[in-house]
């Protein structure tokens, strides 16, 4: 997009954009989302840019309306495979903040240098600018969602200090932690334990139109028993699950009912330093970050769809809140991993519902008594083998899968699919599907249940062991 299609956009408050990219007002010292409700300002006050980022580091603050630090991420990062596209995945999954530039660096690669000249480059800010954005978004949803002390969320959020923290809430939101919070109306009078035990409510925005019934119906179709679970009527089920996180453990609920261009969710976290990656991993499961409206146009120029695309707008790709387990999954079907869950997974401290257990590390299953697919699987995720993290390249993590025993190409084509999130790959060897490129995986949803077929695939395998043999339920 050049200057004066964005500012278009602007001028006609087009939500499409929101997350694409960003404008500021040089007048006001504020930068907002394109679908901004104020005044459109006069186009030579306004300045773009590509992320909040680079916006904040022009010394621009959030504005107070359209809060554009909550919008979707841009769809872009789903799509590309570069350095970048790749970056952006780990840094939205906090590898920056737990591992600092050189670790985001090593995993991709490259050297920080490099890294940082590429992201300033076509970003405008560099590794370090974009986590912090992330990071003051994360506490500023801390601070209007719950009563934690304020000195707790600054570290929760991944902040070094309570001093960074004041600095980077007044240079961002241009008010204090504590005025934000007086804001939403949390107080301070209640205590931590409590706000932990309600859990962490939360918005997940996505762009466009939302077809969240046939997200629902594929989860429903695939759980995995004691690790997660929906509940309630179809139009107003809850998908419940736990997440094995870098710091501890959580249990996510996600509402299929939704008012809005959201969906709500709670998360429950025995580490609050774990939320800005929980909350990624919940985004990449529900597919909130795709960008519908390319999706459709493009799909809706094949006869065989364009039907189904008139009727239901906004289908998703859904991803997998856990790569490893969904790799797992695909080669042992869900109802062994239910059982590996139970005998090699941590049990939660408190049962919540259905849910007892979080899926096991690889690290568990490499040298359990389990088959020797299996143990090749697990030990090839636990030394790194075969990477399935937010930045992995997704050629090489493919090619890795297929040297393993039991993994074929459709095996390998959905584990990238739906463990990495590609938008682009087309598992059932689909006719025709090379005209819906670079949406074949969206393409691949609607032409299945056009035809009547199922969501889900069963690939055929020798059963992992006697005690965890292989079911029959599917795995997609």
């Amino acid at each position: 997009m050049d200057e004066e299609t964005r500012y278009e956009a602007v001028s006609s408050r087009d939500a499409r954009f929101d997350g694409e990219f960003f404008f500021a007002v040089e007048t006001t010292g504020i930068y907002c989302r394109p679908s901004c409700p104020a005044v459109t300002p006069k186009r030579k006050n306004i300045r773009f840019y590509p992320t909040a980022a680079a916006a904040q580091g022009n010394g621009f603050r959030a504005c107070r309306r359209c809060r554009p630090d909550a919008v979707p991420g841009s769809a872009e990062w789903n799509v590309r495979a570069d350095v970048v596209g790749r970056a952006m995945r780990m840094i939205g999954d906090g590898v920056v903040d737990r591992e600092g530039v050189p670790g985001l660096a090593h995993r991709l690669g490259y050297s920080s240098r490099q890294v940082q000249r590429q992201l300033n480059a076509e970003l405008g800010a560099g590794p370090v600018a974009l986590a912090r954005a992330q990071r003051a978004h994360t506490a500023r949803v801390l601070l209007q969602t719950t009563a934690l002390p304020v000195t707790e969320i600054a570290f929760a959020a991944g902040f070094g200090s309570l001093r960074q923290f004041n600095d980077t809430v007044r240079q961002i939101y241009a008010r204090t932690p504590s005025a934000l919070r007086t804001e939403a109306g949390t107080g301070l009078g209640a205590a931590a334990r409590e706000a932990r035990t309600a859990g962490v409510p939360l918005r997940l925005a996505h762009r466009g139109p939302y077809a969240a019934g046939d997200v629902f119906d594929l989860l429903a179709a695939g759980t995995v028993a004691r690790v997660e679970e929906v509940c309630g009527e179809p139009g107003a089920r809850t998908y419940r699950r736990t997440l094995r996180l870098p710091y501890g453990t959580a249990v996510a609920s996600v509402d299929e009912r939704s008012a809005g261009n959201w969906l709500d969710a709670r998360i429950h976290l025995t580490d609050l330093r774990d939320l800005t990656t929980a909350v990624q991993r919940l985004r990449r499961l529900f597919d909130l970050d795709a960008d519908p409206y390319a999706v459709d146009e493009l799909l809706a120029t094949d006869p065989r769809l364009a039907p189904d695309v008139a009727a239901r707008p906004g289908v998703r790709s859904p991803g997998a809140a856990d790569a490893e387990e969904f790799a797992v999954r695909v080669l042992v079907g869900e109802a062994a991993a239910g059982e590996l869950a139970a005998a090699y997974g941590k049990a939660l401290d408190v049962p919540c519902g259905g849910l007892t257990h979080v899926f096991p590390e690889p690290g568990a299953l490499a040298g359990a008594d389990v088959g020797r697919e299996l143990r090749a699987l697990a030990a090839a995720l636990a030394d790194g083998g075969v990477r399935l993290d937010a930045g992995a390249d997704r050629d090489e993590a493919e090619q890795a899968l297929l040297r393993l025993p039991g993994i074929g190409p459709a095996e390998a084509a959905l584990i990238r699919m739906r463990g990495l999130g590609d938008p682009d790959v087309d598992p059932y060897a689909t006719p025709g599907a090379h005209r819906w490129r670079p949406w074949r995986s969206y393409g691949v949803r609607r032409a299945r249940r056009g035809r009547g077929q199922p969501q889900t695939t069963a690939p055929s395998h020798a059963p992992v062991t006697s005690r965890h043999a292989k079911s029959s339920t599917s795995t997609e």
